[in-house]
């Protein structure tokens, strides 16, 4: 297989027997569509690490945000579990597999798990905040400006994002549909309430008043 080293904005895959065995598993298992976005998480992820000052490790962010959307896969739909944490299970058990120390291990589950969960990941280690800034750039488009447009250009010119607003929110859908329950508290609900009909949110508030507590 051959095996892209893209240097973009002076961002560059590392190219280790790791991060190319998550690139060829992800490439193997996972949509072009979760394949292209994956890796624009990991380039725009980098770039505002630099643009924050951080200092991280590239291998772990790779991995991470080739990782972070596995849990959407089919045959996780079943799990019962966050689509996250199906995914950063799946990260888990590839690392341990490669002898990578556990705190390594940790923030690369902790990356995954934490991505979709707003306020809390920039607090954290830079490999675990990054993954969320490159998300949150790539599908929600925090930060635009962030990143010069050259850069943003060279990055989606080398993984393309056709029709994406779509596409990407009706793999959210189909990944998460036979799970509802696993979308309280979380920003997936959003989605369920969107494309899936007769979805009934979790309410807090309700859950709060209905418990068996007498008062």
């Amino acid at each position: 297989m051959t095996y892209d080293l893209p240097d973009v904005a002076g961002v560059t895959v590392p190219d280790t027997m790791i991060a190319r065995e998550a690139t060829e598993l992800v490439r193997d298992v996972a949509s072009e569509l979760i394949y292209d976005h994956s890796r624009r998480v990991y380039f725009f992820g980098a770039l505002q690490g630099r643009n924050r000052d951080l200092s991280f490790d590239p291998e772990l962010l790779y991995i991470a945000a080739m990782f972070h959307d596995l849990g959407l896969d089919q045959r996780f739909h079943n799990s019962g579990r966050r689509f996250e944490v199906d995914g950063a299970d799946e990260a888990r058990r590839f690392l341990r597999g490669h002898d990578v120390p556990e705190d390594s291990v940790r923030r690369v589950w902790t990356a995954i798990a934490l991505h979709t969960t707003p306020g809390i990941p920039a607090f954290m280690e830079p490999e675990v905040a990054l993954v969320t800034a490159g998300v949150e750039y790539d599908v929600l488009g925090i930060g635009f400006d962030d990143i010069p447009a050259a850069e943003r250009t060279a990055i989606v010119t080398l993984h393309p994002r056709p029709d994406f607003k779509r596409r990407i929110l009706d793999a959210f859908t189909e990944g998460i549909r036979t799970k509802p329950e696993t979308t309280f508290g979380n920003v997936k609900a959003d989605v369920l309430a969107h494309f899936v009909h007769g979805f009934e949110r979790g309410d807090f508030v309700t859950t709060i008043l209905d418990s068996p507590w007498s008062e």
